[in-house]
């Protein structure tokens, strides 16, 4: 469910564009034409092999709050952005359309229609920048969140960048990552609105306010017991290791590294805590990783990572080059008005245009082969079946203007994981490369 935060007014999380194109297209007539806009890549980011859908249940969220209200009104008045007709309009703004997407979780490919909005061009135009804002920052965390996971063989990875980004980004950012298979989070916000396992113990600076190593060991045990992970890093290695073990015994959870050759003191660190008799006692390395720097610790005795900077930053790569583009509309009003194919040809920037329904195929073994994007020729053939028995990729998210695709954080969690295992192994290349799958547009 939205939180107290989200229920505020969304409307002007917009660009003025928006409401110029929406005051023109009222008195032309154009605006109550019903159009298709539909969002998607038309290439992947940085030569990745697959993005990943995320955002769609903030962008639901955001979309129920957004309204034209009192204050907002105001504003685009005192500020002459449009005129009275149009503010009179927006004071009466309710999304009445529909909506379809990818499911949150599934990869994506260039041309993957991942939203579709159907609805008068007045009414869906409104809504481009609310997409891609949410879409293209979403999508960016979880696609680099996908390869660190699939880097990790298994081990669990901590999302731990609030402090590297901007502070509801890092809100979002654990969301997107908690969707591409991180565990936990550090950010207790995204705890309290989300329900993502949080976790965290101790910074350098705790240790160094104390008069020693020892002290600062021994009040981080005192207080949350000898399942904790102490940060081993702030002085000698090697020292605080042992001091960690004589302070906790060999029950002593986890030992953190920060700093150093990451690969090489974990293996002295691990051949200490066995000597030690500390055989369970895990080790967590932090300091500036991201999916390449997660690979290359692959034959290190590492028992998970805690991820910070490169995650939130989309691991250099902040957006999911996402556009949202109108690709069909009604020559008239009414429900006698023809459909027409729209699409944009300027050079570098050639789309498909036409609303379409997305599969995805994949051979005798389950394993995925080809993206299938097939024009639909109105609206009432949104279910077409797909010939070559693939996988139907878009979902209901909004009928009439209700909200009928929210679902828990979860079901796209488990979404993702089965959805990559999908993917030939190439997809899990972190070399640039070609997308993992061709889509194929059926006209």
């Amino acid at each position: 469910m939205p939180d107290a935060a989200s229920r505020a007014s969304t409307a002007l999380l917009t660009d003025r564009y928006e409401l110029t194109m929406l005051e023109a297209a009222l008195r032309s007539g154009a605006g109550q034409r019903t159009c298709v806009f539909e969002v998607f890549s038309r290439r992947l980011t940085g030569g990745r092999r697959y993005g990943v859908v995320a955002g769609t249940g903030r962008f639901l969220d955001a979309l129920e709050h957004f309204r034209f209200d009192d204050e907002a009104l105001g504003w685009l008045s005192d500020n002459h952005v449009v005129d009275d007709p149009t503010l009179a309009w927006l004071a009466q703004y309710r999304f009445s359309g529909d909506i379809d997407g990818y499911a949150e979780g599934e990869p994506f490919f260039p041309g993957s229609p991942i939203l579709t909005v159907q609805s008068t061009f007045a009414e869906a135009v409104l809504l481009e920048t609310l997409a891609l804002s949410i879409f293209n920052h979403d999508c960016a965390i979880a696609a680099a969140a996908s390869r660190m996971t699939a880097a990790s063989c298994e081990r669990p990875c901590i999302e731990m960048g609030s402090r590297r980004t901007h502070e509801d980004a890092a809100v979002a950012a654990a969301r997107a990552a908690y969707i591409a298979g991180f565990t936990a989070t550090s950010n207790l916000e995204a705890g309290r609105r989300f329900a993502i396992p949080t976790t965290g113990t101790s910074a350098h600076a705790f240790t160094m306010v104390h008069d020693d190593e020892k002290a600062a060991f021994q009040a981080q045990l005192n207080s949350l017991g000898a399942s904790t992970t102490l940060l081993v890093d702030t002085y000698d290695v090697e020292a605080a290791v042992r001091t960690a073990v004589d302070l906790a015994g060999p029950q002593l959870g986890a030992v953190r590294i920060d700093s150093g050759d990451l690969v090489e003191l974990a293996r002295q660190v691990r051949a200490q805590l066995d000597q030690l008799g500390a055989r369970h006692t895990r080790i967590i390395v932090t300091s500036d990783l991201d999916e390449h720097a997660i690979a290359a610790l692959a034959p290190a005795p590492v028992d998970g990572y805690g991820v910070g900077t490169a995650l939130v930053t989309g691991s250099g790569l902040p957006t999911a080059s996402l556009v949202y583009k109108l690709v069909a509309r009604t020559d008239g009003v009414g429900p006698d008005a023809g459909w027409r194919s729209v699409t944009k040809a300027s050079p570098g920037k050639i789309d498909h245009g036409g609303r379409k329904q997305a599969f995805r195929r994949h051979d005798a073994r389950g394993v995925a082969t080809a993206e299938v994007v097939r024009a639909v020729r109105a609206p009432s053939e949104n279910n077409l079946p797909d010939d070559g028995g693939g996988r139907p990729l878009l979902t209901p998210l909004v009928r009439g203007g209700e909200i009928v695709g929210r679902e828990p954080l979860d079901a796209a969690r488990e979404r993702h994981a089965r959805a990559r295992a999908e993917l030939p192994p190439a997809a899990l290349r972190l070399q640039p490369g070609g997308p993992a799958l061709d889509t194929i547009f059926i006209d």
